[in-house]
């Protein structure tokens, strides 16, 4: 069992795990991490990515690997070179390849550099290189990554500030589980390290991990005796800050720190610890292997490699540190049958009564178990079969790999979801909703993953074989719901929308659905009953948007102002955007909710009307405006002076750059000024707004709710002028 591991620059490892009283640390002298280098992938998959592979026979190391052990050998970053055999991909036997233990883990990609560079492009073959330390740690030493809570329950401490804050003034911000730290920066640096002899955390949550340098940085300042995080002296900066592009998103990620003995969460750079909490964070470390500190900044496919490093493992298959598998031929016609994504029945635009949502359960993921979808059997060349629909391609009946490493997830989500409808108790719903939570977000990337260029065993005609069967299977659910009388109002991959054919007779949705479950293998379930349900359109077109609309589920208590909760499901609207200004989604809410009532667009004009005549008194406080944005990239790249790039060039003058990947939030003051003075800041004191552009932007979120009924901007604007006019005749006729 590990709590986290630490490593130091002589090469030796401390490990630290839970104990009754505490802690136990063990020194681990002379860990030596391991890589492996073989064959040419000319060698592996042939020159044209043969359907076979066949590498040439041999009983010892190649020419070329020899040549390379001799020259690797007595170099400082290497410290022992053997032969060994072993697997280099899921469909080739063991044959032997170099064994190279490294001097230190950060030899190890020095040395995979060096490879990369002798004798002729891709010679060689490398593998388990870029595995995460703590990872590779609990691999190699067959340590369980789980820290073991049967022990006792991990004890945290959050150290919270504002992220506009910066220098050491910030630390009179600071907060420890919500509680003011102090009024001085040394007041501040005393009172962390009170907290954390007191309560000796086990984690140590920050809102951000620029606080650990900060927090040192301060105690040398003001001469705080012994000041530390961690269970020994000082901190180590793991990586620095960088900006990355993923699927046309420009991303950021901050800069990571650890401390001896203690786990470090950073919340500015953790999906897992926001999506399930720290309970689904150690649910996952247990069933991944990967340490609590490595899982809480790991992105969803670094968790999904994880699972599929364990199983490659478990085969004896080597984990390569390229995607190196050329693509197979395809003629030009199964390359456009193969890319064409999955199945989408445009929305109905309007509002339907008496609406039905069915889902196939984790359909993706049951599509590869049950279809047997693995990089090694789509397309296998030992199989002469035409199993994918439209495409033709071969699945070997040899179990795959990827199905061993799903199965597990599938089943335990839906155990798990079957225990939360059946437990009475608050708290271990909870626990149970993070559990499922962190399982869920794995079982929805593994199909994505599979058409990632850089997936380690990932495979685009794995990808385009999914695709292709989850088309088949909707539309074979469209056609079985029909002919039983209902009719489809929208379909988008997995989720089918209908509703009672006018016309006709139906069946019970609950037979048709069995039946469905039956033919394909894959549960439909019956998730979600409406009283009604709205299809938004696009905007300046009459055609259905695939992913804007918004209903309201029956049983539920008719959802007061602001409360929309769980009574009324939305999606793709407003308020379900991250950039959008509180007010903004008040304003939405609320309209829903009256909308719920009455189904009525000249009602909810009027309670757009009564927000925005609070606004125009000023009585929205600022808080509630500002506006939050991803920026894609520096200040002076931009070629147009946005509101962006004037909020962007505010924080600069006040001492503080964002990176691109980062969220900048303001509040709007005067839309259309010049220069930093369109916009204000958070932190930065004003009662002004914008008003117009905030009534542009309120007016835009009620459009998306009287769309569906056939109302546009103008005519909510027009509402609006005659209201105003209305009322201030009504005013002036009083006096």
């Amino acid at each position: 069992m590990v709590l986290t591991v630490d490593f130091r620059s002589s090469g030796d490892v401390v490990h630290w795990a839970l104990t009754d009283d505490g802690v136990a640390r063990t020194v681990h002298e002379g860990y030596t991490p391991t890589l492996f280098v073989g064959d040419t992938v000319r060698n592996l998959y042939g020159r044209r990515g043969g359907s076979t592979p066949t590498p040439p026979d041999r009983d010892g190391l190649s020419d070329s690997l020899l040549e390379l052990r001799t020259v690797l050998s007595g170099q400082d970053a290497v410290a022992d070179i053997q032969c060994e055999s072993h697997r280099q991909t899921f469909r080739t036997d063991p044959r032997p390849i170099l064994r190279i233990d490294a001097a230190s883990i950060d030899a190890v990609r020095r040395i995979a550099q060096r490879i990369q560079q002798f004798n002729h492009p891709a010679e060689y073959t490398c593998y388990n290189v870029d595995i995460t330390r703590q990872f590779r740690y609990c691999l190699e030493t067959d340590t369980s990554a789980n820290p073991d809570q049967s022990v006792r329950s991990l004890r945290s401490l959050t150290l919270s500030i504002p992220a506009h804050k910066s220098g050491h003034a910030s630390l009179t911000h600071l907060t420890i589980d919500g509680d003011a730290a102090g009024p001085t920066p040394e007041a501040a640096v005393n009172a962390v390290d009170r907290s954390v002899r007191e309560r000796d955390p086990d984690v140590i949550v920050v809102s951000t991990a620029d606080l650990i340098p900060l927090l040192f940085e301060a105690a040398d300042t003001h001469d705080v005796p012994h000041f530390e995080l961690g269970r020994a002296s000082g901190y180590t900066k793991l990586a620095g800050e960088s900006t990355y592009t993923s699927y046309g998103q420009v991303g950021h990620s901050p800069a990571r720190y650890t401390v001896p003995g203690r786990v470090v969460i950073d919340e500015s750079n953790t999906f897992f610890y926001h999506e399930a909490g720290l309970a689904g964070c150690l649910d996952l470390v247990d069933r991944a292997g990967l340490p609590l500190e490595e899982l809480g900044w790991a992105s969803i496919g670094r968790v999904l490699t994880a699972l599929q490093i364990r199983a490659a493992r478990d085969r004896d298959v080597l984990v390569p540190w390229q995607a190196w598998r050329p693509e197979l031929f395809k003629p030009a016609a199964t390359l456009d049958a193969a890319d064409r994504g999955g199945t989408t029945f445009a929305p109905a635009v309007g509002v339907h009564e008496d609406v039905h949502e069915l889902d196939f359960a984790s359909l993706y993921p049951n599509i590869i178990r049950t279809r047997n979808i693995s990089p090694e059997t789509v397309r296998c060349g030992c199989c002469d079969s035409d199993d994918v629909p439209d495409l033709g391609y071969s699945i070997c009946e040899t179990d795959g790999y990827l199905p061993t490493v799903l199965g597990p997830l599938i089943d335990a989500r839906s155990s798990i979801k079957d225990q939360i409808e059946e437990t009475t108790d608050n708290a271990e719903r909870e626990r149970l909703e993070s559990d499922s939570s962190a399982i869920k977000w794995i079982l929805v990337s593994c199909f994505g993953y599979q058409g990632f260029s850089n997936a380690k065993f990932g495979r685009i005609e794995c990808h385009e074989a999914i695709n292709a069967f989850a088309r088949e299977i909707l539309l074979d659910a469209k056609t079985a719901l029909e002919d039983a009388g209902w009719r489809v109002l929208h379909g988008i991959v997995d989720s089918i929308w209908v509703t009672p054919a006018s016309d006709r007779d139906q069946r019970s949705l609950a037979t048709v659905a069995a039946e469905v479950s039956d033919e394909v293998g894959i549960t439909l379930e019956h998730e979600s009953e409406f009283d009604w349900v709205a299809f938004c359109p696009m905007r300046n077109s009459e055609s259905g948007a695939l992913t804007r609309y918004f209903g309201k589920r029956r049983h539920e208590d008719r959802p007061s102002a602001g409360e929309v909760g769980d009574a009324i499901k939305t999606r793709g609207i407003e308020a379900r955007q991250r950039s959008t200004p509180p007010w903004v989604t008040t304003v939405q809410e609320d309209a829903l909710c009256v909308f719920d009532e009455t189904r009525s667009p000249d009602a909810v004009c009027d309670v757009l009307h009564r927000h925005l005549t609070a606004l125009r008194r000023g009585d929205v406080a600022t808080d509630d405006l500002v506006v939050a944005n991803r920026v894609s990239k520096r200040a002076d790249a931009y070629t147009q002076e946005t509101l962006i790039v004037a909020a962007l060039r505010r924080a600069q003058h006040h001492g503080t750059s964002l990176a691109p990947g980062q969220t900048i939030r303001y509040v709007v003051v005067s839309a259309d000024g010049h220069g930093i003075d369109r916009v204000r800041l958070p932190f930065e004191e004003t009662q002004s707004y914008d008003v117009d552009w905030y009534e542009d932007a309120a007016i835009r979120a009620i459009e998306s709710i009287v769309s569906c009924v056939g109302w546009e901007n103008e005519d909510i604007r027009q509402y609006l002028a005659d209201t105003t006019e209305t009322t201030l005749e009504s005013y002036l006729g009083g006096e």
